[in-house]
């Protein structure tokens, strides 16, 4: 399973509804897999529906051009992809994602 969760440093807490495309490489083209919108705690809970992760290379990407557009800010990163390898299919795999209108930090979550 692929989860993500975002936090706005900026506003000091969850970015709410943002929305997350993950896609997978396969031959290569990027394959869209999922979709989701963050929840009140800023975490999309599973972005694939299969009970694991597909091996491979993936690509998540973050709407924040609209999510800082609907707090009065005009974002200077308006998308954020983050590109990351899977290389067990039955490991979780959490990636969370720290924004604010001027920058943004990733890592590998637990």
């Amino acid at each position: 399973m692929i989860t993500t969760h975002v936090l706005d440093i900026g506003r000091g807490g969850a970015a709410v509804d943002v929305d997350v495309v993950l896609e997978v490489r396969r031959a290569g083209e990027w394959i869209r897999i999922g979709t989701g919108r963050t929840d009140v705690r800023g975490r999309i809970v599973s972005l694939n529906d299969a009970a694991g992760a597909e091996a491979g290379r993936h690509r998540l990407t973050f709407d924040t051009g609209a999510y800082h557009k609907r707090h009065g800010v005009a974002a200077f990163f308006p998308e954020v992809q983050v590109v990351f390898d899977v290389t067990d299919a039955l490991q979780d795999v959490h990636v969370p994602l720290v924004i604010s209108p001027f920058g943004y930090s990733t890592y590998r979550g637990t």
